[in-house]
């Protein structure tokens, strides 16, 4: 048997972050996508339980309980009791780590959707239960990525609701190869007075096209921009140069960063400034891509 998934890129198009509750976590509210692009995880039945990781960004990760792909696999293992064994995982880290795009989430989930592909048959409603609550005890974007469609995610991340309709959009993803670790960056949020809030932006009913989809984002925040890129410049610079590009309708960091994205007005805008940047920075990870909509 080998089984395949791809584990998506996941895009904030927005991120509104409260003050921390006394549990330690900020509730949140952000609407969260996926790309068409990202990591891929491959299960192949074998002699024996493996995990391998290979793909340009995947050296020095580790292989033991301290990669959430093999915590994800054990608990799943241990919540399903009639899923084949032994077999090999296979990661190709095709996004960068720390970089605000929830790689580590995304194959965590991608793990679980494999395990349960396992089994030949849909899961009942028990094991789909038990697969939802592996991924909320393994991180707070583990269930919007389990998910894998887009989704207003409020609480710790955990709590998806459907938003209203929007298109695809075209988009390019930017990652000037500085690292964004997720801590330091709520720490500095902390520091300045956590100055944000959870609430809702006043929704329209639906967005038609996506310069709707950049006027409506244009009233909302990512809070945990500034403090990102007081600690890492860089990424200060990287959003003021996407946002002298014509091609670009919208940009903003997502997550904790340190990627950014723009949103363009079709393909052709979105495939002119991804090879425009890919030959000025070579060294920067670039990716042209499509962002996942909600139908009307």
């Amino acid at each position: 048997m080998q089984l395949q998934r791809l584990a998506p890129a996941k895009v904030n198009l927005f991120l509104h972050v409260a003050p921390p509750r006394p549990d330690g976590f900020h509730p949140l509210c952000s609407l969260v996508t996926f790309a068409d692009v990202g990591d891929a995880l491959r299960l192949e039945t074998g002699p024996a339980m493996d995990f391998r990781i290979e793909g340009p960004f995947g050296a020095g990760l580790p292989t033991d309980a301290d990669n959430l792909i093999v915590r994800a696999r054990d608990a799943a293992l241990a919540a399903l009791a009639d899923a084949p064994r032994p077999f090999a995982l296979t990661l190709d880290k095709q996004l960068p780590i720390a970089s605000g795009v929830g790689g580590g989430s995304a194959d965590a989930a991608a793990a679980l959707r494999l395990i349960l592909d396992t089994l030949g048959r849909a899961p009942t409603s028990e094991e789909s239960a038990r697969i939802a609550e592996i991924a909320e005890a393994l991180g707070s974007d583990v269930p919007m990525c389990l998910a894998g469609r887009p989704s207003i995610a409020e609480g710790r991340g955990e709590i998806l609701s459907a938003p209203p309709a929007f298109p695809d959009l075209d988009a390019v993803l930017v990652n000037c190869r500085v690292a964004s670790p997720t801590g330091p960056v709520y720490r500095a949020y902390d520091a300045a007075g956590a100055p944000g809030g959870d609430e809702r932006p006043p929704w329209p009913p639906a967005l038609a096209n996506v310069r709707e989809v950049a006027d409506f984002l244009a009233t909302t925040r990512n809070d945990l921009e500034p403090p990102a890129v007081a600690l890492a410049p860089r990424i200060g610079e990287t959003l003021d140069l996407l946002g002298r590009r014509e091609e670009a309708l919208f940009v903003r960091m997502s997550g904790s960063g340190a990627t950014c994205f723009a949103l363009c007005a079709d393909p052709e805008a979105r495939n002119r400034l991804a090879a425009a940047l890919s030959a000025d920075h070579p060294d920067w990870w670039v990716k042209s891509c499509r962002l996942a909509g909600v139908p009307a």
